[in-house]
Parts: C-alpha cells; sequence; structure tokens
C-alpha cells in the first residue's frame, strides 16, 4: 500500500485509481478487504474485477469498500457456466445480489466466444435477469481473442480453444443488440 499511496495526487489528478483484479483477487479476500478500506481512507477510487466466485460473507466485506466492480459473467445457461469455468453459476449471481443490496456500481462483462456463450437465447435470459438489477451501469461485450494463448504453450497445457476463432463482426454487433436491448 505504500507504493499506491505514492500515486494519490496522479489518482486525484487523473481521475483514476486502483483496480484490484487477477487471477481473481477474491482468493485473498482478506488482504483485499484490508487494501480496499485503506484506498478508500485515503480517498483513492477502488475497482474489483472478478468472476464473484466467492462466499457471502467476503462477497460483503469486499464490496463494502468497492466503489466499481467489474463482474464477469460467462455464461447464464448453467451447464455452459460450469463447462467454461469449473464451478456453479450461483456464487456469481449471490454476488451481484449482495453488490445491489450494497448499493456498489456493476458493469457486466460478457465474453462472446463462438461455439461455446453464443447462444442468443441464453444471452436473452442473462440480458433480461440482468435488467432486475439497478445498479448495473454498463453491460460490455468482449470478443473472444487469441493473445493469450501463447500462455498455454508455454506452459505445455493443452489449450481447448486453439481452434476457435474471435467472433465475426455480425455476430458481436447481435450479441450487444441483445444486451442494449434489454436496457431500454
Amino acid at each position: 500500500m505504500e507504493e499506491v499511496l505514492k500515486y494519490r495526487s496522479f489518482y486525484k489528478f487523473s481521475g483514476g485509481g486502483v483496480t484490484f483484479s487477477g487471477g481473481e483477487p477474491l482468493l485473498q479476500p482478506k488482504f483485499l478487504a484490508a487494501a480496499l478500506q485503506v484506498c478508500r481512507a485515503n480517498g483513492i477510487h477502488t475497482t474489483v474485477d472478478t468472476s464473484g466466485y466467492a462466499n457471502p460473507k467476503d462477497a460483503r466485506e469486499v464490496l463494502q469498500h468497492t466503489d466499481l466492480l467489474l463482474l464477469d459473467i460467462k455464461s447464464y445457461n448453467p451447464q455452459v457456466y460450469k463447462k467454461v469455468t469449473g464451478v456453479d453459476i450461483d456464487k456469481t449471481l449471490e454476488f451481484l445480489r449482495i453488490s445491489q443490496e450494497i448499493r456498489v456500481p456493476v458493469w457486466i462483462r460478457y465474453v462472446l466466444v463462438p461455439g461455446l456463450t453464443d447462444d442468443f437465447d441464453d444471452m436473452r435470459n442473462l440480458a433480461e435477469f440482468l435488467r432486475g438489477f439497478d445498479n448495473i451501469e454498463k453491460i460490455e461485450v468482449l470478443p473472444f481473442h487469441k493473445q493469450g494463448e501463447y500462455k498455454w504453450k508455454t506452459h505445455n497445457v493443452p489449450y481447448e480453444l486453439a481452434d476457435t476463432p474471435p467472433p465475426s463482426a455480425e455476430l458481436l454487433a447481435k450479441a450487444r443488440e441483445i444486451f442494449e436491448a434489454e436496457r431500454k
């Protein structure tokens, strides 16, 4: 935190702050909550970028000191979500509910992966579900890309998405249209 506090004047001048991301920052909830508290006490804006997979007690502790939440929701379809993340979606949805209860502004991030998260009905269902949250400020549809593929090769780990292309401009536009239609 000493290093972070050195840049207070820059954060104030630029309108920026500190983003806690990862990996997954909620794997260290006590550290994260303590760091967020120091930032808040020093007037530094904070953002937490997470999958929201946390127990509710940790979620409350972290969110009460968070200024903005970037929440990744890989899919609203429980089977697809489990396939993509290896865990159930329940904790992520509960995390979102807690963020609304605490009144933390949220930006939803949805990664569009052809052949995996590109089902229009699943997107409509997620968009409809998200309509019930008045703390969601933005829904971003992010196109899948290949930029991190080299990391898998470096570690000799099979990359299951090696043959997956980025989404076409048309697919990306349609996905964004689905989420935008529900925001109106």
